[in-house]
Parts: C-alpha cells; structure tokens; sequence
C-alpha cells in the first residue's frame, strides 16, 4: 500500500467535509476524514497511526477556525481505539465491524459535544448524533466493495 493513496484519499474526504453542507445535508453529513482514517488505521496501520489522526485533526481545526484542539483529541482518541483493537476488528464480520466503528464515530462526535459545552456553547439536538448513524451506511458501501473486502483479506 503506497503512503500516496492514504494523504489523496484523506484530502479527498476533507474536500467532501469542506462542501457547502446545509440542511438536512449538514445533519446527516458523516466525518468523512474520520471514516477515512478509520479505514487506513484498520487497512494500513503502518502508514496512517494516531499520530496522523492527530496531524490530520490540527488540519481541519485550523480549517474549520473552531477551537484549536478539538477535532485533533476526538481523532486521537478515536484512532487509539481504532489501533487498540485493529488486529481484532480485522477478523470481525461485517456487522460486528460495523458496530464497532458505529462506537467510534459516535466517542468522536461525543467527545467534540463535551468540548462544545465546556467552550461555552450551546447543547445541539438529538439530531446531532444522526451523522454517525449516515457514517455507518457508507462503511457498510465500503465494507461491500472491493476496498473493504481487502480489510478482511490482509490482518496485520
């Protein structure tokens, strides 16, 4: 696996992630970036580890002019789960992978909720969890092709 297709898929997921949302649109966008290092922490831990989980959050905090951090700690906890229980997760069938990164997706989306309301924000809706649940669906889309076929294939 060439280091060169994890950074172009990663900036392909940011540029998903940075598309003018709105909407229901913006309620049930999933974290793209986030599924995506998912899926090369569990396809190719020795190229993409936490600490591109952390580079990467920096990234798109910086990007999205929020609070510097936020998304970095819900990345990096994520990814730490991700890489904790990689080796395992690869042998899980479909739905049980699919359960386990449904966890993941809502840890980051519960992390980046405790931050919002430490920085003074405003408690958002139950809706706010609806992205994880739109993430799941696009795991289970790569799950079925030939990409997330290759997860199953190749443990490490």
């Amino acid at each position: 696996m060439k280091p060169l297709s994890i950074y172009v898929s990663i900036l392909l997921a940011l540029l998903l992630q940075l598309l003018p949302w709105s909407g229901w649109g913006l309620l049930l966008r999933p974290d793209f970036i986030l599924l995506t290092l998912i899926y090369w922490m569990l396809r190719a831990p020795q190229h993409c580890s936490i600490g591109t989980a952390w580079l990467v959050g920096i990234v798109v905090d910086l990007i999205n002019g929020g609070l510097i951090g936020q998304n970095a700690l819900a990345y990096t906890l994520t990814a730490f789960f991700a890489a904790n229980y990689q080796r395992r997760l690869v042998l899980f069938n479909v739905g049980e992978q699919a359960g386990y990164v449904l966890a993941l997706l809502l840890l980051a989306q519960v992390i980046l909720f405790v931050v919002k309301l430490f920085g003074g924000g405003e408690a958002p809706g139950w809706t706010y969890f609806l992205a994880s649940f739109t993430g799941i669906i696009f795991w289970q889309i790569v799950s079925f092709s030939r990409l997330g076929n290759d997860i199953h294939l190749h443990p490490h």
